[in-house]
């Protein structure tokens, strides 16, 4: 591999121009990969008076699917009216004595070759890196950034051990293992990539040469096409663009866990043990999309423990690091990034890369390891923007999860409780039928790209027609007949949930195949403005009941057989008010968020026909389903080291 990228040598450059004082870049470097195919860079350096500067330096590099030189929604500060642009970014780090190069991926904007999402990234950013490392403005140093696609690029490039990679910072991204977070999640699949895929394939190199492809794909009604599901070849809103109808639709039908899910780009947890041994910066929210990625790349590089990590879980949405709500909810002025954590996210980036990459005594080293916004404690009273006023806080912890958190079980009963009491002895299960046709609807949760079809954040679990999917009734989701909500008695004392999320059901259904879905929610109480309560979503997850025995090995379910199945929302970390209710729903769907089970056992992706599934919960002594937490007492939450109060 290391031969391939040899040949490509060093640079000549196209000619400089100024962006800022003493900021030079060199705009469209066509870097050669491997096979020919030329990938376009922007390289920004540092200059005197217009003339470059040719120090060798450590070197930056973000490479993105977004364009190198268009605005990235997620380089916003506080007290700024819109995101900053490459150049002005770029010129922050070279003032500080770096080259920054910004590359788009193979297919997109500037690059040549064709898009195929995700995949390309691992041999592309490694053949990026060891032309980088050739050139006479390069020290041999490079740290990799950037959020979601430019997340995963870097953990592509890394599980290849590339040469120069010396720092990382990986924010909302960088799949641990695209199969169980980020394309799949407990065998179903993820919606946000068919939504990703339609607005994507608009900035595809095909839809810039031929408007009357780029107005086919503007006139197509995304919405309506979701109910038109699943998708195939030449029926979908992305039929215009071929190379994305084709990778999406192989996503969506791929629904054995084998070899093709463990390709670089979209499987780091094989290589965990051989990842290069840099410094990483991991960095997500808990309404991101990539939660669970998050977490456990944290814990598959903290296997080594003399590795320079740093964790850090915000509130907020998916790269919205300093914003301060999320969906209908209020976190407050201290959930932020910028302010609380660090000075802003510029400074965190910069600290970290000269901690790292020059070796200055900046004090990152000796930063807490674990950095976590534990959400609740505030009014509980609608703000002037028509929010709910939940609150937070920033605390400090060595290590994740939490280790000071215990454990607790909470088991469900005949009566709809939630509690540590151990089930009845006999118990009936819980019955309910799940038509296919008309699924539970989401309601925020850990959601991004799914625009127009989609949002997420905290909402209170209702229906509305401002989501889709929703009828206008204003009724409680937990009214659905299809819907089982159980409820602890309210709280005596507050209490947090910091930690993972675990769902043990015993289940069965009549059919080949069905979904159980969980929900973990904070139940306010009512309130003069909100007269029934707020039920605030906190975490969902899903489990397709063909992969009971593993997602190497899916087979049909036996009509009747009790199954023993396990569903992992995402980790969350939220306080619980004295009064208010931990709620858990159990369900059978979740869509738009994941696709729906025809309940027939058809090949993922296939299935047309649909069937109604009379689906069953126990809840008795002998199948005693359960939801495990970890949780703090307040006493022992403010035990824990604040960052900000």
């Amino acid at each position: 591999m290391k031969a391939a990228a040899e040949t490509m040598g060093v640079a000549s450059l196209p000619a400089l121009e100024q962006v800022s004082p003493g900021v030079v870049v060199h705009r469209d470097v066509m870097v050669a990969m491997r096979d020919g195919v030329r990938l376009a860079a922007d390289i920004y350096r540092p200059a005197n008076d217009g003339r470059v500067l040719e120090d060798a330096l450590p070197v930056i590099l973000e490479r993105t699917a977004y364009g190198k030189d268009e605005r990235s929604r997620s380089e916003i500060e506080l007290g700024m009216a819109r995101p900053m642009t490459r150049a002005e970014v770029a010129s922050h780090f070279v003032r500080h004595g770096y080259v920054v190069i910004y590359q788009d991926c193979r297919g997109r904007h500037g690059s040549e070759g064709a898009f195929t999402k995700y995949l390309a990234e691992g041999p592309d950013g490694y053949d990026t890196l060891a032309w980088i490392v050739e050139q006479p403005w390069s020290n041999g140093k490079i740290g990799t950034m950037g959020l979601s696609y430019a997340a995963h690029t870097q953990m592509a490039l890394a599980c290849l051990n590339p040469p120069g990679l010396a720092a990382m910072v990986m924010d909302s991204g960088g799949f641990s293992n695209a199969f169980t977070c980020g394309i799949r999640q407990g065998g179903a699949f993820e919606l946000k990539q068919a939504t990703w895929a339609y607005n994507n394939a608009r900035e595809s190199t095909a839809a810039k040469h031929d408007p009357n492809l780029l107005r086919a794909l503007e006139a197509e009604d995304v919405k309506s096409w979701f109910n038109a599901m699943p998708w195939s070849e030449r029926r979908s809103p992305v039929r215009w663009v071929p190379e994305y109808e084709d990778y999406l639709l192989e996503q969506w039908r791929h629904g054995t866990f084998d070899d093709y899910w463990k390709q670089p780009g979209i499987y780091a947890a094989e290589s965990y043990d051989t990842f290069p041994n840099v410094p990483v910066a991991l960095l997500s929210s808990w309404y991101d999309a990539y939660v669970k990625t998050t977490f456990e790349n944290y814990e598959g590089l903290a296997r080594d423990r003399d590795r320079p990590m740093a964790l850090i879980m915000g509130p907020n949405l998916h790269g919205n690091r300093n914003a301060t709500f999320a969906g209908d909810v209020e976190f407050g002025a201290a959930a932020p990034l910028g302010g609380n954590v660090s000075e802003s996210w510029l400074e965190f980036r910069r600290r970290w890369f000269d901690r790292w990459m020059k070796n200055a005594d900046n004090g990152v080293d000796r930063e807490p390891r674990a950095r976590l916004f534990v959400m609740g404690g505030g009014s509980g009273r609608k703000t002037p923007q028509g929010r709910l006023d939940h609150g937070g806080r920033w605390i400090a912890a060595p290590d994740w999860p939490v280790p000071t958190s215990e454990e607790t079980v909470l088991h469900l009963h005949e009566d709809g409780r939630l509690s540590t009491e151990a089930p009845a002895r006999t118990a009936a299960p819980f019955v309910y039928d799940f038509d296919p046709k008309h699924p539970v609807p989401t309601i925020g949760g850990a959601l991004t790209s799914g625009q127009p079809v989609f949002e997420g954040g905290g909402f209170d679990q209702r229906e509305q027609a401002r989501f889709f999917g929703c009828d206008n009734t204003n009724l409680p989701l937990s009214a659905r007949l299809d819907v089982l909500s159980f409820e602890t008695e309210p709280f005596a004392e507050d209490i947090a949930v910091v930690g993972p999320v675990t769902v043990e059901l015993f289940a069965s259904t009549d059919g080949p195949d069905t979904d159980f879905t969980a929900k973990l929610i904070d139940v306010y109480p009512p309130s003069e403005d909100y007269p029934t309560g707020f039920a605030m979503i906190l975490t969902d997850g899903i489990f397709r009941c063909r992969y009971r025995d593993g997602f190497d090995a899916p087979k049909p379910c036996v009509p009747g057989e009790v199954m023993s199945i396990t569903i992992e929302p995402f980790a969350t970390a939220n306080l619980f008010k004295k009064g208010h209710r931990l709620r858990l729903d159990i369900s059978s769907s979740n869509f738009p968020k994941f696709d729906v089970n025809p309940n027939t056992g058809a090949p993922e992706g296939r299935g047309r026909a649909k069937r109604v599934a009379r689906n069953m919960v126990y809840c008795d002594q002998q199948r005693a389903s359960r939801i495990r937490l970890r949780t703090l007492s307040a006493a022992a939450l403010q035990d824990i080291d604040p960052i900000s109060d």
